[in-house]
């Protein structure tokens, strides 16, 4: 599941920006843009906001809702290495193909709909899912007006640690 998230996912980013707009790979992957302080950002905006999530997830309202996230890790017993390294995978992966590449072409709001959208998090048929839609929201959205400001690795960096406190937060619970 990270391989392919990490492997394949950017893909369709590298082929089309490279093929629409002629942008190298070492460009789409803004190498020369990796410093500390928009990393730092990242990460110390992705602790926060899972932080939050987590503490908003506690309202009885989510109770009810099954989300498929927490049986998949629950049932994965994930150990650290597990988090760490699907955290990266998606965090680099997804940021890839939706900030670098989608985004492009369909801006800040449709492409932050559409990432919450794919996972599952704005249903027609469950209604109560789209609480949890809404709660995400705010954050793809400000990771991709982050990109806009502080570029890709802001975006991997929050997405990683976003990730990452939730994954071990359901792997303390899964645990008890």
């Amino acid at each position: 599941m990270g391989w392919i998230t990490l492997l394949i996912f950017p893909l369709p980013a590298f082929l089309v920006m490279y093929f629409y707009y002629d942008v190298s790979w070492r460009d789409l992957l803004q190498l020369e843009n990796i410093k500390t302080i928009p990393i730092a950002y990242g990460l110390e905006f992705g602790i926060l906001y899972a932080f939050l999530a987590i503490i908003i997830l506690k309202a009885p309202i989510f109770d009810r809702l099954p989300l498929k996230i927490d049986k998949l890790v629950k049932d994965l017993k994930l150990n650290y290495f597990d988090v760490f390294f699907l955290s990266m995978c998606a965090g680099v992966g997804e940021e890839i193909l939706f900030r670098a590449g989608l985004q492009t072409f369909t801006g800040v709001w449709l492409t932050s709909f559409i990432f919450v959208a794919i996972h599952g998090y704005f249903s027609v048929k469950n209604l109560e899912m789209n609480y949890y839609g809404l709660l995400v929201f705010p954050f793809i959205l400000l990771i991709s007006l982050g990109y806009e400001h502080f570029g890709l690795w802001f975006s991997i960096s929050a997405h990683f640690a976003y990730d990452a406190v939730l994954f071990l937060e359901m792997r303390s619970e899964s645990r008890e």
